[in-house]
Order: C-alpha cells, then sequence, then structure tokens
C-alpha cells in the first residue's frame, strides 16, 4: 500500500516522502496516528504542489543569502574597541559584537553562532570572519578593530 508520510518515521522515511508499506501496518498504525496519509491521486497532487512550493521558497532564500553576501563582502565593518597604547585591545572582540556591528550597518540580523572567528581578537586591525548564511552558502567580511578614543 502506498502511503504519505505526514511526519519522519524511524526507520522508513522523512515526512512528506511516498513510500510502500504493508496495508495493516498502515491502516493499523499510521493512518491512525497520524503519521500517514493513503497516497490516492489527490493526495500525491498536493503533495507535489507543496514539493514545488518548498522548492521556490528555497530557491528565494539562496538568493537571498547570495545578495546579501555579495554586501557583506564589499563591506569593511568597523568596530570600536578600547585599547592600551601597544595596540592591545581590553578583552576581545566576539561575534556578539560582529553581528550587532552587521544589524546595524547593514539591516540584517545574522545569529551569532553563525560566525566564526578564525581566531581571537586582541589586538587593532583589520581581520576576516566566516558567516554561515545558509546551508549552501559561506560568506566572508572584513573588519577592522580600532581605538575607540583616536576616532572619537
Amino acid at each position: 500500500m502506498e502511503i504519505i508520510l505526514l511526519k519522519d518515521v524511524e526507520h522508513l522515511g522523512l515526512a512528506k516522502s511516498l513510500v510502500t508499506v504493508k496495508a495493516g501496518f498502515a491502516r493499523n498504525f499510521l493512518i491512525p496516528e497520524g503519521l500517514a496519509i493513503v497516497a490516492n491521486k489527490s493526495n500525491k497532487n498536493s503533495l507535489m504542489q507543496e514539493i514545488n512550493q518548498q522548492k521556490e521558497k528555497a530557491a528565494k532564500v539562496l538568493e537571498e543569502a547570495k545578495i546579501f553576501a555579495s554586501k557583506l563582502a564589499d563591506t569593511t565593518l568597523k568596530i570600536p574597541a578600547k585599547a592600551g597604547t601597544s595596540g592591545k585591545i581590553f578583552g576581545s572582540v566576539s561575534s556578539v559584537q560582529i553581528s550587532k556591528v552587521i544589524l546595524e550597518t547593514l539591516g540584517v540580523e545574522v545569529n551569532r553562532k553563525d560566525i566564526k572567528l578564525p581566531e581571537e581578537v586582541k589586538m587593532l586591525g583589520t581581520y576576516t570572519a566566516n558567516v554561515f548564511l545558509h546551508k549552501e552558502l559561506n560568506a566572508s567580511v572584513k573588519f577592522e578593530v580600532f581605538d575607540d578614543k583616536v576616532e572619537a
């Protein structure tokens, strides 16, 4: 019997997939538990429409992420920090600060967990961080750490 899974079922398949199971398993367990529906013609058509909509939506999200990645590549973020005379800053620059500056500069919120610093930033200077925008797309962003007393 062909069914369409509504939820992920271990050892059987993922949600929105078409699988073949024994009729008794489908009628006695999967359908009453709300884990699946019968794969008749109308349910198959609605499944295909839903899958196509999800693909279009995912493509649109990826395109927006690519546009944002190009903006990030063209921008050098300025991060103020308190520093001593030798150029060593008090504390360090974290992904939280970078996320906040991206929001202020470009108006897009990036989760701090999606920003990876290649090294600890404890000195004034220019650095590069990796930003994970989408499961298929990473971007690099340059940021400059400057002494807030000098620029102010």
